[in-house]
């Protein structure tokens, strides 16, 4: 089991930047992709980021590459989320995912959520 909790949502204004973070429980935290997806208003949930165990494998979406950044500390159990260069689009709930696989677009563990607002 694990247990994931995000914090570092906020309002910013549009080219700003934010670091979302996420602590994990559980003593198995570096053997899970660690990931964030994030659910706009009105739309459908969305795969922004993963990361391997190990760190060394990352992908992102297509709209946020070259923007956004994931990171992961196994020592602290916690996987991070640098925005930069925001856009109104990206206003979103954003959620940390946990998962054994590296492409599976529903993952086993969800945290609650922390809210992004982009403001024009």
């Amino acid at each position: 089991q694990v247990q994931l909790v995000e914090s570092g949502g906020g309002l910013v204004q549009a080219g700003g930047s934010l670091r979302l973070s996420c602590a994990a429980s559980g003593r198995t935290f570096s053997s899970y992709v660690m990931g964030w997806f994030r659910q706009a208003p009105g739309k459908e949930r969305e795969f922004v980021a993963a990361i391997t165990w190990s760190g060394s494998s990352t992908r992102y979406a297509d709209s946020v590459k070259g923007r956004f950044t994931i990171s992961r500390d196994n020592a602290k159990n916690t996987v991070y989320l640098q925005m930069h260069s925001l856009k109104p689009e990206d206003t979103a709930d954003y959620y940390c995912t946990a998962d054994p696989s590296y492409y599976n677009d529903n993952p086993r563990y969800w945290g609650q959520g922390t809210q992004v607002t982009v403001s024009s």
